[in-house]
């Protein structure tokens, strides 16, 4: 069975615009999906990038277009200046890799239940009955926000050097292999990379 690592943070809009596709086209594949939250604002700086408070004005200019673009070709809602972004994204990655080692829920629901709580809810993903909430909706222990907190802070920066090593500059980013795959508008080449058609 293959395994596709999915480098990803809550905090992302282009992970929110992802939405359950990489984990349909998992499925469909007869894949593994292994999510690996990390920090976006760490990364960057150590691959070539700049965080976006750095970016030129007419690159934040662009990106407000292309996620008003990609809302509308998704059909999915995404508020464009939430009330919570930027925020601490470390307590939800938490939460997430606690609950993937955990099991017995459903990771999809918990990934686009934070992602969604940020860009479509204006809820703080860094608050702790935020995290619960998501928790608790996608069928895992809400306590994990609490207990999960030790694990997730010592996996949280391995998953960075794991990314840097694997050749990862941005989120989402999968990688299968020495195959890679940038953003959620290169979806369609990870489900033919993985033989997954129509």
């Amino acid at each position: 069975m293959s395994q596709i690592d999915y480098y990803m943070s809550p905090i992302s809009p282009w992970v929110h615009m992802a939405g359950t596709r990489p984990s349909e086209i998992a499925r469909a594949a007869g894949a593994s999906l292994h999510y690996k939250p990390i920090d976006p604002t760490a990364l960057f700086p150590r691959t070539g990038g700049k965080v976006l408070a750095e970016r030129h004005d007419s690159r934040k200019a662009y990106r407000m277009q292309e996620l008003e673009r990609w809302s509308k070709r998704l059909g999915l809602p995404l508020k464009l200046q939430p009330a919570y972004f930027p925020t601490n994204p470390a307590p939800a990655s938490y939460a997430i890799i606690a609950a993937q080692e955990a099991g017995g829920g459903d990771m999809d629901a918990l990934v686009t239940g934070l992602t969604r709580a940020c860009w479509e809810e204006d809820r703080n993903i860094a608050e702790d009955e935020v995290i619960r909430d998501c928790l608790s909706a996608a069928g895992f222990d809400p306590g994990l926000a609490f207990s999960g907190m030790l694990q997730g802070a010592e996996i949280y920066p391995r998953n960075l050097e794991d990314a840097i090593a694997a050749g990862v500059f941005g989120v989402p980013f999968f990688v299968i292999g020495e195959a890679r795959f940038w953003g959620q508008d290169r979806l369609d080449f990870l489900a033919e990379h993985l033989g997954v058609t129509g």
